[in-house]
């Protein structure tokens, strides 16, 4: 029995290996056989691309078809300054406040209130920068019409003849 069963083991060992191998790949008849000349096709003759063309900026003329004066005020950053002495002020105000849990909740309020009431403060004390520009409409020859902000000191008037390039103006 147990000579059958090693036999039956091995065989179906080599069966199963034997199912493993790999055939060698068919070779391809060329065709034809009779001694036929190949034909010949010519191989394609690429060009190279031509070098990448420089960026033309695009330059316009027009004429200025209206000026407006815009004034903007910035306002400038809080230092910080006074949201800590307001916090500071505030906590000390909201501690006199109550007692137990309730007076570390009154401190904690009245130094985040303290702290936005002292930035604002700040940010009012100081004075805003005043900024002020042109806002100038060109009539393009094409028909267009763009916009440009150019700064106050300069010598356009409407009517003016523009060239207009690079997102500037100049007197043309």
């Amino acid at each position: 029995m147990r000579f059958t069963t090693t036999v039956l083991t091995a065989t179906l060992l080599a069966t199963g290996l034997s199912a493993c191998v790999v055939a060698p790949p068919r070779q391809q008849a060329s065709y034809p056989q009779q001694g036929y000349p190949q034909p010949t096709y010519p191989q394609p003759v690429y060009q190279q691309a031509p070098p990448p063309m420089q960026q033309v900026q695009r330059v316009d003329t027009g004429r200025v078809a209206q000026m407006e004066l815009i004034r903007t005020q910035e306002r400038p950053q809080p230092t910080g300054g006074g949201a800590l002495i307001g916090g500071i002020l505030g906590a000390v105000i909201g501690h006199q406040i109550g007692g137990g849990s309730g007076r570390t909740a009154a401190t904690v309020l009245g130094g985040v209130g303290g702290a936005v009431a002292g930035n604002a403060i700040e940010g009012n004390q100081q004075p805003g920068q005043m900024n002020e520009s042109y806002r100038v409409g060109v009539q393009g020859d094409d028909g267009s019409y763009r916009y440009f902000s150019v700064p106050v000191q300069t010598d356009l008037r409407i009517g003016d003849r523009v060239r207009m390039g690079n997102g500037q103006l100049f007197r043309y």
